[in-house]
């Protein structure tokens, strides 16, 4: 700023201030006036004398400023002297050379440009330069193309690592261009996305180059699949300079057709050289292998195609080979691992259904053959339990719980329980009668309940409920009556639990039962301190158990002459009951009593013994106190048994490991002239010996008369459904007749069965056929 003024005395004049300033483009000059007044008194310029001190005030003075825009002009040069400077830097990058300028200069001079509005020129520019230097390295990439695929590769590695530090290092320089032009102008690209472009603008034009790299990227990877080390960080590099330059697709389609090539081929020829768990370890493997590949190289998107590859190539095209020549035999050898392994394969295949077809072919047809095997009949049950126990565990460890195949293991096992009527009943019941006894007593309480509980899942599949009731009413009923079961809460136990499963209806007689040995307990304490067993002489017991008729099994008459020792007290008994209970009739069931007599062999105490003997076997044995020897027919008229039930009891004294009586001539049968003596030399280490096994061993006569009572009963019940069905309609089609009984009738019954009680009811007049519909039958009221 300059000021200018008179060289008079300081007066009220007017001063003119003139200021200039020159600003940044689009700024001009200004001329500033401005007025100001000074007052006061003043001192001359060169030492002139004050004047008029403390006079009139000066007036006002001006200060003027005038604006005046004026454009700053750039040199002519200037935006190619700029580039050229810019463009040296550029060649020196991609030569790789060193920058002749700092890195600030050359960021300084693209922001100058942009300033200017030089942007959209210098982008140009740029992409020219970028693209001749991209251009020169896809001509020498183009004269790889003929060498070693892997050598090839590196090459192209190379040649793209570099491209992509040298795009970054001129993103640096031209960074400014990069976030203000770039930014502010629509369709134009980034200037590493500018750099990939021409990458790939070039490729295209060569592709020879991209299908040779692809080709070795495929070979390197069918290296590895057969076991070569590969250089996976190589791999890595190009997959990502595929998937950089948009190329992975293609890359994915060859490489997709590729594997589904291999893993075919290869499946075809292990299925038929490994045996089924190692081809399926080798199959688990090679997923493995796969998902290694994807988490190395690959791209995520490609694990969901390539695993699919391999699951149908490897597992679906082979299921039916798998489970046929595989899921029966590991089940078979209890191979846990493999099945767990054969089951997660196929489940990644929808494979679980024929899994499951075949899981229940394997039940069924194991379980037929353990049930229809009658040369391990004594052996079914427990052959059952314990391959229903293996099946349970196989399931649960093996094949994950799978709902579908635990409801398939019921469906199996209740139709191989049922392949063979009755007789699996039966031998369930013949089962739980061991484990009841006495004989049982190795087990604890708990394992005992395990046991029955297992035993009640087979009993949940029968259908002939009815066959194992009477079985197991016959055997219970010889438990209690000769004391030899293990334990009154087991039998409760059990009892309460066939409760549950089938009702009060099916356990009433059995509870019946129990009431009746308490009953008789209760009985025979009266009975103790009565008159009439106060009045026998002789040294001798009884115990006798009341049963009710209608709840214990039927049992034959059995004629015996008893001992006097025993009926003196059978008669004192009998006055006691009768005295007590008016109107009743006992009968005495001689087959199931049973006694112990004390015998003596020779002198001294090592002579006598315990004998635990049936009464039958007591009555025999007791001829032997009046007499030493005796035929065949003088001890059958001496006890007046029937013949068959005395050639067993004598075998037993006779014949048996416990020879109470010698028989002569010597032998396993007995015969009508066969004689009989007393054994004086019989030795035994025990003092109480059990003869009377024979009692709980079950004759084939016992047999068949339960079998039959059976089917007695369940006439009468095909009979009753029949009459209450045509009662409550009256009239009714033979088919439709059929159908409502096989709805109501809770065992197993064959058409032809129904159709004869049909026709003994029409035979007793309970039904009539219709006149007109001989299909038809009418009921008779």
């Amino acid at each position: 700023m300059s000021v200018s003024a008179s060289r008079t005395d300081f007066q009220h004049r007017t001063k003119r201030l003139k200021t200039s300033h020159v600003g940044k483009e689009g700024e001009g000059s200004a001329d500033v006036e401005m007025e100001t007044g000074l007052g006061g008194s003043g001192v001359g310029a060169r030492g002139g004398s004050m004047r008029n001190m403390g006079a009139n005030k000066a007036p006002a003075k001006k200060l003027t400023i005038s604006l005046k825009k004026e454009k700053p002009k750039l040199p002519e040069n200037f935006e190619q002297e700029t580039w050229l400077k810019l463009q040296a830097s550029v060649r020196a990058v991609h030569n790789e050379e060193k920058i002749g300028q700092s890195y600030e200069e050359l960021y300084k001079a693209v922001e100058d440009l942009c300033i200017h509005k030089l942007g959209q020129n210098l982008y140009v520019k740029l992409s020219t330069e970028c693209e001749e230097h991209i251009k020169r390295q896809i001509a020498g990439l183009v004269a790889q193309t003929s060498g070693d695929p892997v050598l090839f590769l590196e090459v192209v590695e190379q040649c793209w690592l570099t491209h992509a530090k040298q795009m970054s290092l001129i993103r640096s320089i031209f960074l400014y261009l990069d976030r203000t032009y770039v930014i502010q102008s629509s369709n134009v690209c980034s200037l590493w996305a500018m750099g990939l472009q021409l990458f790939r603008q070039h490729l295209d034009l060569v592709p020879e180059v991209i299908n040779k790299c692809i080709q070795g990227i495929l070979s390197l990877i069918l290296k590895e699949r057969g076991g070569d080390m590969v250089n996976r960080a190589l791999l890595r590099s190009l997959l990502r300079m595929l998937s950089a330059l948009q190329l992975y697709p293609s890359f994915e389609t060859a490489f997709l057709e590729a594997t589904e090539r291999f893993y075919q081929e290869e499946g075809n020829a292990k299925i038929t050289e490994l045996d089924v768990p190692t081809y399926l370890v080798h199959v688990e493997r090679r997923l493995e292998e796969e998902g290694e590949r994807v988490g190395h190289y690959l791209e995520l998107q490609t694990r969901k195609p390539l695993v699919g590859k391999l699951d149908e190539k490897l597992l679906e095209a082979h299921m039916a080979a798998v489970i046929n020549r595989g899921l029966e035999a590991l089940m078979a050898e209890n191979r846990v691992k493999d099945l767990q392994r054969l089951y997660s394969l196929l489940g990644r295949v929808n494979g679980l259904q024929p899994v499951r077809v075949a899981f229940t072919a394997y039940v069924k047809r194991a379980g037929v053959e353990m049930v229809t095997n009658e040369e391990r009949e004594k052996e079914m049950v427990q052959d059952l339990l314990d391959f229903k126990a293996k099946l349970d565990y196989l399931l649960e460890e093996a094949f994950d719980g799978n709902e579908e195949l635990s409801h398939s293991l019921k469906d199996a096992f209740e139709f191989l329980i049922n392949v063979r009527q009755n007789k699996p009943a039966e031998h369930i019941a013949k089962f739980v009668d061991v484990q009841l006894r006495s004989g049982g007593k190795g087990v604890s309480e708990q394992e005992l309940e395990n046991v029955l509980e297992r035993v009640l899942t087979l009993f949940r599949y029968i259908q002939g409920k009815d066959v194992f009731e009477a079985f197991f009413k016959k055997d219970l009923a010889k438990r209690l009556l000769l004391n030899k079961s293990a334990s009154v809460d087991a039998e409760k136990s059990m009892i309460s639990k066939l409760k549950q499963e089938c009702g009060s209806s099916f356990t009433n007689k059995l509870e019946g039962m129990f009431k009746d040995m308490e009953l008789s307990r209760d009985i025979m304490n009266f009975y103790q301190d009565s008159a009439a067993r106060q009045g026998i002489t002789n040294t001798g017991d009884i115990a006798v158990h009341v049963l009710t008729t209608g709840y214990w099994p039927a049992y034959p008459p059995a004629p015996l002459k008893l001992p006097k020792e025993l009926l003196e007290h059978q008669e004192a008994f009998e006055k006691f009951y009768l005295s007590k209970h008016h109107g009743r009739r006992l009968t005495w069931q001689n087959s199931l009593a049973h006694c112990s007599i004390k015998a003596t062999f020779r002198p001294g105490s090592q002579g006598r013994k315990e004998l635990l003997v049936s009464l039958y076997q007591a009555a025999v044995c007791l001829l032997f106190n009046s007499s030493d020897d005796m035929s065949y027919s003088e001890v059958a008229q001496a006890v007046g048994m029937d013949d068959k039930e005395l050639r067993v009891t004598l075998q037993s004294l006779a014949c048996g490991k416990v020879k109470i009586l010698k028989k002569n001539p010597a032998g396993r049968d007995v015969e009508d002239g066969d004689v009989f003596s007393f054994n004086s030399k019989f030795e035994s280490k025990q003092l109480r010996i059990k003869v009377n096994s024979i009692q709980l061993k079950e004759t084939q006569e016992e047999n068949e008369k339960t079998t039959e009572s059976v089917f007695q009963d369940r006439q009468y019940q095909v009979d009753a459904a029949v009459v209450r069905v045509m009662k409550a309609r009256k009239t009714l089609s033979h088919t439709l007749l059929i159908s409502e009984l096989f709805k109501q009738l809770k065992f197993p019954v064959t058409p032809a069965d129904l159709k004869k009680r049909i026709e003994s009811l029409i035979d007793r007049e309970y039904l009539e056929r219709d006149k007109d519909s001989p299909s038809t039958y009418n009921y008779l009221a």
